[in-house]
């Protein structure tokens, strides 16, 4: 396929992704629950912690769920939905069947029912634990603005509109762009993998065979690539194992950022950010600055959960987030 026409297809995808999610600020409040369910928040931090204690992993999972559902239809918790016998849900795409802790919203949403009956958005809960994890683990406090109603349709073939671990700082930017989302955007939450870890297939393709000339991505550092290797060897039989994105896995904090400046990122799209001059002046602000870093994410995270759906403008509240009413 000729370079133009690849062009105008990307122009054309990317067209027909931003017509169907928008920004909307003004739909959403901080203070939306205060009189008709003004335990909501506690309920949702005091079930986060529970699980997070039983399991260390659950930040990490709450805050990738909260992304994945966001980048798709609008932050609608779409993600949540169970696959039925004539649809496969979003929660089953590739780039989700690794995506954990449903139970952990499902529970802290049981409990809101039983004080707040079909009032609280299933959508809502999402992105109350999703700052909840970042809070606990140390990192900033934001105020969620709340309103979202929950979607009803989830399918899993739109899940290929997520980012990939292997996509280069152009396609990234694009990838958030169609979304609303900036450069300084994507780069702090990029930041959100200082609580991430991956399996061996998401980054194996760097370590083994990368190219015509070269066995190893040459942009991973040369010790780390061989702690890697040693963790994803070339016939890895194990679907367990897996690199933490970050040394300091439990905290949230900006060493993502030091360890991608002397490149030890572990996705190739990690690595990217400094790779190029669009993007690295803010890494490295970010890997200098950990209260710039906190502030920027916040901030992020606010643009991003105030992104919803063009796709279904008839939302519900669901009574149980893994189906529809």
């Amino acid at each position: 396929m000729e370079p133009h026409h690849l062009t105008v297809l990307l122009l054309l995808l990317m067209f027909m992704i931003s017509t169907q999610i928008s920004i909307n600020n003004a739909a959403l409040d901080a203070a939306y629950y205060d009189q008709t369910c003004p335990q909501a928040e506690k309920i949702v931090a005091e079930t986060v912690f529970n699980a997070s204690s039983h399991d260390p992993k659950v930040p990490a999972r709450i805050l990738r769920m909260f992304f994945h559902d966001c980048f798709i239809r609008g932050c609608d918790a779409s993600i949540l939905l169970d696959s039925t016998p004539s649809n496969k849900a979003e929660k089953d795409g590739p780039p989700n069947v690794s995506v954990r802790a449903f139970y952990v919203i499902d529970d802290a949403k049981a409990k809101i029912e039983q004080i707040c009956p079909h009032i609280v958005s299933c959508a809502d809960i999402l992105a109350i634990a999703a700052r909840d994890v970042v809070t606990m683990s140390g990192g900033p406090n934001w105020p969620v603005h709340k309103g979202r109603k929950d979607g009803r349709i989830s399918k899993a073939n739109e899940t290929a509109q997520l980012p990939s671990p292997q996509f280069n700082t152009t396609q990234l930017i694009q990838s958030f762009a169609v979304r609303g989302l900036t450069i300084k955007d994507l780069v702090a939450l990029s930041g959100g993998h200082t609580l991430g870890f991956s399996h061996c297939s998401s980054f194996q393709a760097r370590l083994h065979n990368f190219s015509s000339t070269t066995n190893v991505d040459p942009t991973i550092n040369t010790d780390f690539a061989n702690i890697l290797k040693r963790v994803c060897p070339q016939h890895n039989h194990n679907a367990n194992a897996g690199q933490f994105l970050d040394s300091t896995a439990s905290q949230f904090d900006n060493n993502y950022y030091k360890q991608v400046l002397m490149g030890k990122g572990v996705f190739g799209s990690d690595q990217a950010l400094a790779s190029d001059g669009r993007t690295r002046w803010i890494v490295e602000s970010f890997a200098r600055d950990e209260d710039l870093f906190f502030r920027e994410f916040a901030a992020s995270m606010v643009k991003l959960g105030n992104i919803v759906s063009g796709w279904d403008n008839n939302g519900e509240v669901r009574l149980r987030c893994s189906s529809v009413n």
